[in-house]
């Protein structure tokens, strides 16, 4: 064997290595993505598991709130059929939206401010909206890093060959972008 097929192996060989390394890299960002994803759901599922027990709390001290309350109904089964990230990111802020109107709500009954299963729920709501931005910033972080790794090259060029495609972040929108806003 001459030299120039032992440096054309030694070449492809080093080929196949980087090509090896730049998919198990994709790999990794690809599960990433998905594993941050699974990480909102979580939080997301309980929170929606959480509004219908707020919500009866409340209704007990302002039945004649029902507009409020079925806002929030919907909202809650939108975002528990949501099924892209984008659904997902929409019917979530529709249920931020209808639980601003609960609080609203909730302002105007002082005896309901004072009771405990209402304080216990705001404080549990408010941990969970806490864990909810953080796992959005994880996912949204994670995403960035799989975007870029299938854009930059060479990883561009591995990322198509095996069809792995840039992921959605999980946006808010305009009015949306307001706090919760949670009051003891």
């Amino acid at each position: 064997m001459g030299t120039s097929a032992t440096i054309g192996l030694v070449v492809a060989g080093l080929l196949v290595v980087l090509v090896i390394a730049i998919f198990n890299r994709l790999v990794v960002l690809r599960n990433r993505v998905a594993n941050a994803w699974a990480q909102i759901d979580v939080q997301l599922k309980r929170r929606t598991d959480l509004v219908p027990n707020l919500v009866e709390t409340v209704k007990a001290y302002a039945k004649h709130e029902r507009e409020t309350f079925e806002k929030v109904t919907e909202a809650r089964a939108a975002l528990v059929k949501a099924g892209s990230v984008g659904e997902q990111a929409r019917a979530n802020n529709m249920l931020t939206d209808a639980l601003k109107s609960v609080f609203a709500v909730a302002e105007a009954y002082p005896e309901l401010k004072a009771n405990q299963n209402f304080l216990m729920l705001q404080e549990e709501l408010s941990g969970i909206e806490n864990k909810i931005a953080y796992a959005r910033q994880f996912y949204n972080d994670t995403v960035l890093a799989l975007n870029q790794a299938t854009e930059v090259f060479p990883s561009n060029i591995v990322a198509a060959l095996f069809g792995i495609r840039p992921r959605e972040y999980f946006e808010v929108q305009g009015a949306e972008r307001e706090p919760v806003r949670v009051k003891f």
